[in-house]
């Protein structure tokens, strides 16, 4: 089994998209470890705040397949499979890291860079994996989280989901 690590976020409704996105990964993968909500400002747009969070997961299937479940789910919340990178959106599921993979094939891109680049993916995965190291700094995702610039942050941590 494959330990793998899910970005979530969600603008529009993510009182109901929130929960039904873990509703679905419990399904699809088993029991999860959830990282508390964090609110925080669109990055790229003006808009509504998003709620992000960071969920653990095992599997067996391939990174791909797992990829192309996450992209189910975000279309059975009401995901266009249009949708531009910087708006807002129902539901946004990335596979931010499997196992020690280090992929980037154009399409899929592990370990994703946003962990290093938004609070919004870092904060809540140093919550929940502190120890755990970055594929290719090598450093743990704590030590990254105590490095990170917050000037000027305006991210709230919610209780856990």
């Amino acid at each position: 089994m494959t330990k793998g690590y899910i970005s979530i976020g969600s603008n529009i409704d993510k009182d109901k998209h929130i929960p039904a996105s873990l509703l679905a990964l419990e399904q699809a993968f088993g029991k999860l470890t959830v990282s508390s909500i964090y609110e925080s400002e669109p990055v790229g747009f003006t808009g509504d705040t998003f709620y992000n969070l960071v969920v653990e997961f095992e599997s067996d299937l391939d990174v791909k397949a797992v990829a192309k479940q996450l992209r189910q789910i975000e279309l059975d919340n009401g995901r266009a499979r249009d949708s531009q990178k910087f708006s807002a959106r129902t539901l946004d599921l990335d596979l931010i890291l499997y196992g020690n993979l280090i992929i980037n094939d154009g399409r899929l891109k592990i370990p994703r860079d946003e962990i290093e680049h938004y609070a919004f993916v870092l904060e809540p995965l140093a919550e929940i994996a502190p120890g755990l190291k970055h594929p290719v700094s090598h450093l743990s995702y704590a030590e990254l989280w105590n490095k990170f610039d917050k000037t000027g942050l305006k991210q709230k941590r919610h209780i856990q989901p």
